[in-house]
């Protein structure tokens, strides 16, 4: 069983090693290697069990780091990186030969950036190399968001969990690529849109439902629970289910079913950040409980609200 504890140290001897580390990020944890290694990066789709099509993030410690790892710095890109750099946002950028095609599924862009957890970053700038590391949970199912969710899930199959605590934002990075000078979101995450807006202008969406992603995050179902997972009206799917436990969650407000045996709440308060870090973790919750389905609204949609939008939708996608 994996280690979960505060040494940083420990954690970069098991990464030094070719072995995988769970790292804490403000978005959710991730299954951390040596992003140079390829053979450790095969560990992280092999634990994962991660189709090879699906790629990679890289992580760096700052700013100077990156020309090492890519041959092109868009100057609307530096723009986005000195703003919002550490924290929630992956750039799509032109890969050098340093990063191994294995990370990038083939591609010749890299997604990459600069987490902000001060654990993490303390890791990374004691290492002589970037990490790679999708989130740190079974493919497909809920990103964890606490150690407990990392040790869960893939505790048997990894050293050490390096425990930052809960994540503060709680969904993924938004992941930015460029068309010429033109950003394209390609993942909603958690920058907003009209936070992105506001220092580069308008962008363009292509959040793909994709076989073939080029970004991670654009597969059509992901994020999902084991159980049935239904989302949309909740008083329509409620009267349309003829289950007597199903499970509920809802944006702000209790509802009130025969058929309810459980109300998980995002947001009593109607906060969308609070929405936001709660999403993945009350998921969780309700796969696990003694509920017969779960029934999921969505949340307005408006700022960080997309992104929460677009994990329920993925998570929904193989039902719907």
């Amino acid at each position: 069983m994996a280690i979960i504890g505060k040494n940083i140290q420990e954690a970069g001897t098991f990464l030094k090693e070719g072995k995988l580390v769970a790292i804490p990020t403000e978005t959710v944890y991730g299954l951390a290697a040596n992003a140079l290694d390829e053979d450790a990066v095969l560990s992280i789709f092999e634990v994962k069990k991660r189709p090879h099509f699906d790629p990679l993030i890289v992580h760096i410690a700052n700013m100077a780091d990156i020309k090492d790892y890519i041959i092109d710095f868009p100057e609307i890109a530096l723009k986005l990186a000195e703003k919002f750099w550490p924290g929630s946002l992956t750039l799509l950028l032109p890969k050098s030969r340093l990063i191994p095609d294995l990370v990038t599924a083939g591609s010749k862009f890299v997604g990459i950036r600069i987490p902000n957890h001060s654990l993490t970053l303390e890791l990374l700038n004691s290492l002589q190399f970037p990490l790679a590391a999708p989130s740190a949970n079974p493919f497909g199912y809920i990103s964890p968001t606490n150690p407990q969710h990392v040790a869960d899930q893939l505790g048997d199959s990894i050293e050490y969990i390096l425990d930052g605590g809960e994540c503060s934002v709680g969904i993924e990075s938004t992941i930015i690529g460029f068309e010429e000078d033109l950003p394209v979101v390609m993942r909603l995450g958690g920058i907003s849109i009209d936070e992105i807006e506001k220092v580069a202008g308008p962008v363009k969406l292509q959040l793909n439902q994709s076989s073939d992603p080029i970004a991670p995050g654009q597969l059509k179902s992901h994020y999902s629970p084991k159980k049935d997972f239904f989302a949309g009206d909740l008083e329509i799917l409620l009267a349309e289910k003829s289950v007597s436990n199903a499970g509920v969650i809802s944006f702000s407000k209790k509802y009130e079913a025969e058929n309810i045996s459980q109300n998980w709440i995002l947001s009593p308060s109607e906060d969308i950040h609070e929405a936001a870090r709660n999403l993945f973790r009350i998921m969780r919750e309700a796969d696990e409980s003694e509920v017969g389905i779960i029934c999921a609204e969505y949340v307005p949609e408006e700022g960080l609200g997309l992104a929460i939008n677009d994990r329920i939708r993925r998570a929904a996608a193989n039902i719907d």
